[in-house]
């Protein structure tokens, strides 16, 4: 099913040439020339269970030959293959006409803690903040596919998340084709975040029920490359030259 908040992330984007393509472990990163300015985009590197003797990537190798733009649209093959898609919302976070100076870091910890004192907060995914969090709102879930500890199966959401006073989803849904399942379940009073370094750094998610954005910005890209190709966590990516940056609605609950 086509998701029409990818449709309007990838009609705002600027056109640029592909210059490389990096599939790390744990993140992709993907760089364009933007009107001569280098720019790069990450993603969470995710991947299906793979079948034998097919290609995961299917035109691995030639990537840097196709068009920016038609590698952006490859965030649209999460049914298919999670790794082109995630190829595909590397080259989206590259495109982004984003503003040059972001100015100071804004945690997303910060704000879903600010926010949520006294309340109930849902968060899609687990986020190295959590054991903190626990401690500063009145009731914290965490969904995620793989759960460990207190978390909850993603099969729980349809239950946890309509009661939600705060909801925070893992920018990976937007790759994996969950954005907007989860989206349909909140309660429209429900104060809403994406955050992570694959979440679009994009007012358009403004229009499709979000109120702030926290992502990644890639601001010292070949020790950030040379960091993903080789393996590193996130920690290890941002230590690279990765500034946090958080976009704010101006509508909010």
């Amino acid at each position: 099913m086509a998701s029409a908040v990818l449709d309007d992330l990838l009609t705002s984007l600027r056109g640029g040439i592909v210059l490389d393509v990096s599939v790390g472990c744990l993140w992709t990163a993907v760089t364009v020339d933007v009107a001569g300015q280098r720019r790069c985009g990450l993603a969470a590197t995710l991947r299906a269970e793979e079948v034998h003797g097919q290609p995961v990537v299917r035109h691995a190798g030639h990537l840097a030959e196709k068009g920016a733009q038609e590698l952006a649209r490859m965030v649209q093959l999460g049914s298919s293959s999670l790794t082109e898609a995630s190829i595909g919302m590397a080259a989206l976070n590259a495109l982004l006409p984003i503003d040059e100076d972001p100015g100071a870091e804004i945690h997303a910890a910060g704000v879903i803690a600010q926010r949520g004192a006294g309340k109930r907060v849902a968060l899609v995914g687990h986020f190295p903040f959590v054991d903190a969090l626990r401690q500063q709102v009145e009731t914290l879930w965490v969904l995620e596919l793989t759960p460990h500890g207190d978390d909850l199966p993603t099969e729980a959401a349809p239950d946890i998340i309509p009661q939600a006073d705060v909801l925070a989803i893992t920018g990976t849904t937007l790759i994996n084709g969950t954005f907007d399942g989860l989206m349909a379940l909140r309660q429209p009073q429900a104060l809403v975040l994406i955050l992570g370094p694959s979440a679009p750094l994009s007012p358009v998610l403004f229009d499709h029920g979000v109120h702030l954005v926290s992502g990644a910005l890639v601001q010292d890209i070949d020790p950030v490359l040379t960091a993903v190709r080789q393996g590193a966590n996130f920690h290890q990516v941002r230590r690279a030259g990765v500034h946090l940056a958080t976009l704010c609605c101006e509508k909010q609950p």
